[in-house]
């Protein structure tokens, strides 16, 4: 008989997940950041002259909450304001005060293209008298690809999907990115008039890193031509990148086109960056969360890195090495890879639960249960935002006609767990720090009566 205790598990997890989601509301966390005290505007802990207007640039998965926030807050100091977000990603958000554009992601379109330009027109429209705010989130690299004159926006697609599949992180991802890229790399920051600019940024980066978050429009950029060859060079792409995108590049390097700003560079001078919400806050209080439901918890900290098989195999034998009287949750964090071998469907969370079920498999007397999800709902260039493992998933697939061993050699977590019913769907959240994995292991007591 195939177990399908792990009910009770699931919901204790689920609320762990939601817990973590609202401690990182896009929309809540810049309300923290903007407010007026006695007529007195203040942006990230500053205060500005009266009268003070702004130009608001919000891009990304959270760009629509975060730009809500601020339309809330001070709609009548909002003299211009853009909304660019993933498809699908605006609706219910009511922003009457923003131009709002719909874009591809994680693969750019002509929209893409068209956005990258309206961001470069505000942010040039903005006066020296003014605050160009920029709402950044996740996402934004894709939303806003504008390639620079000579390669065509197809052969930047290319390139994007090859990047997203050779297991590449998203720092070298968007190091490649920013050298083919007008908008990205610090260019927002230089083009604009704004005498102040302020970023406030809900990050998806290991170490919140302000020049990978979005490609870091507004940041400095400490990589260089030499280095997105290098990058492509590594993972064995220099031969399939498309012609146009590796001469721009190569005649980067050799100083006949121009390199994005660099630290140092006067046109940062006037900006500041604020991480609102990261991968930390989430942990937190999915640990909080866990205690509270009388779990004792492992901190993993940021460990979800490498390649997501690899680490699902790593967690399910963690998990399986725990042995307590109480019942215990594992909460990790970060971002995994996935190296594509297959032509299959799926995302690192749905890849990474997969191979801890199969891992979990060949102990069938665990009683673990693993949540694997991205924060913003998504997962790979599909519907689930994640994936459930237990012992009994690869013999509950089985049933329902699903291989998981070949599924996970062909990259088809998602069909996998479609069948056998392991999706885990939330829609579009509101928010993008990365990815959470979390692991229920009942107390002994529990695993004997949750059958």
């Amino acid at each position: 008989m195939l177990n399908r205790a792990p009910g009770d598990s699931r919901a204790k997890l689920e609320r762990v997940f939601r817990a973590a989601l609202a401690a990182v509301d896009a929309r809540a966390a810049v309300a923290e950041y903007v407010r007026v005290e006695q007529g007195v505007l203040h942006v990230a802990g500053a205060a500005c002259r009266p009268g003070t207007q702004l130009v608001v640039i919000a891009i990304g998965k959270a760009a629509a909450p975060m730009a809500q926030a601020i339309g809330s807050l001070v709609p009548e100091r909002i003299r211009t304001g853009l909304v660019v977000t993933k498809d699908g990603h605006a609706k219910g958000y009511g922003l009457s005060d923003f131009e709002v554009l719909e874009t591809s992601h994680p693969v750019p379109d002509e929209r893409c293209a068209d956005a990258g330009r309206r961001v470069l027109e505000c942010a040039a429209d903005a006066r020296e008298d003014e605050v160009l705010l920029v709402l950044l989130s996740g996402g934004a690299s894709s939303l806003i690809s504008l390639p620079p004159d000579g390669v065509e926006l197809d052969d930047l697609a290319r390139t994007n999907e090859l990047l997203l599949g050779c297991g590449a992180d998203i720092g070298e991802l968007n190091a490649v990115r920013k050298h083919v890229s007008q908008v990205s790399g610090g260019r927002v920051a230089a083009s604009t008039g704004a005498g102040r600019v302020a970023v406030l940024a809900v990050s998806d980066v290991s170490g919140d890193a302000i020049d990978v978050i979005g490609s870091g429009p507004c940041a400095p950029d400490p990589s260089r031509y030499q280095d997105a060859l290098e990058i492509l060079a590594e993972y064995g792409l220099s031969n399939l990148v498309p012609a146009s995108v590796m001469a721009h590049l190569q005649r980067g390097s050799e100083g006949l086109e121009p390199e994005t700003p660099k630290p140092g560079d006067a046109s940062f001078a006037r900006v500041e960056h604020e991480i609102v919400a990261s991968n930390a806050v989430a942990r937190e209080a999915a640990l909080r969360e866990a205690r509270s439901l009388g779990a004792q918890t492992l901190a993993l900290g940021e460990c979800l890195r490498g390649e997501a098989r690899d680490v699902g195999v790593r967690l399910a034998a963690l998990a399986q090495c725990v042995e307590n009287d109480r019942p215990v949750c594992l909460v990790a964090g970060g971002e995994s890879v996935v190296r594509l071998k297959g032509d299959g469907i799926g995302g690192r969370n749905q890849e990474l639960a997969l191979a801890a079920a199969v891992a979990l498999a060949d102990t069938p007397r665990s009683e673990a249960v693993l949540l694997a999800a991205g924060t913003d709902g998504t997962d790979g260039p599909t519907p689930a935002a994640g994936g459930w493992a237990d012992a009994s998933t690869v013999a509950r697939g089985e049933t329902e006609g699903a291989d998981a061993r070949a599924a996970l050699d062909r990259n088809d977590s998602h069909s996998f767990f479609e069948a056998e019913g392991g999706l885990f769907v939330t829609g579009p959240t509101g928010t993008n720090v990365m990815d959470l994995v979390l692991v229920w292991v009942p107390a002994a007591s529990e695993s004997k009566t949750d059958e």
